[in-house]
């Protein structure tokens, strides 16, 4: 969240005026890159906490019921789930108790693999989700402070540094159609 008043600098600029002062001129730039980035996605998370807290969802939550209001069937198994939300097991558990918890989402067994967890966003889940998209759409992801070119240049740059990083990689091209 930003501070109630502005700072009269800018304490990344300073920090980053301080590692060259003290020599680090190879690691000024990056520190100066990962504590923006830091500080950016506090600022992003805030936006869309502060939006979502109405709906009495986090940004994990809504994330979670999102994902499984896109599926087909409105389920999933919880592996999967976390696998494409790119979050830790313990996470993806924590999130569907908070949820089922609030009648949002329930569990069940899985019909074949008896070591997993299936689940199921509920009415109530899907109501709220559709009460919740149009509000952060407009607020926040229609909003998000960036020109759309800056938008399109940080996506394009975060990709290729997520990508180098191993968080992904290019889905194959499709054949041309016979």
């Amino acid at each position: 969240m930003p501070a109630s008043t502005p700072l009269s600098s800018d304490p990344i600029a300073e920090a980053k005026r301080q590692w060259l002062s003290h020599g680090w001129l190879g690691a000024a730039d990056g520190m100066a890159a990962v504590t923006s980035l830091m500080r950016a996605q506090q600022l992003m998370l805030g936006r869309v906490e502060s939006t979502l807290k109405p709906f009495g969802l986090s940004f994990a939550r809504f994330e979670m019921l999102t994902l499984l209001s896109f599926t087909k069937d409105g389920q999933m198994p919880m592996a999967s789930a976390g696998a494409r939300l790119q979050v830790h097991p313990t996470s993806v558990t924590n999130t569907v108790d908070r949820l089922e918890r609030d009648g949002l989402v329930t569990r069940s067994a899985h019909p074949t693999d008896g070591r997993a967890t299936i689940v199921t966003i509920t009415p109530a889940g899907r109501e709220i989700v559709a009460r919740a998209s149009p509000v952060l759409n407009s607020v926040v992801f229609e909003q998000p402070g960036m020109s759309e070119q800056d938008l399109s240049d940080l996506v394009r740059i975060l990709a290729r540094f997520r990508r180098q990083a191993g968080d992904f990689i290019d889905a194959p091209t499709p054949p041309d159609p016979l």
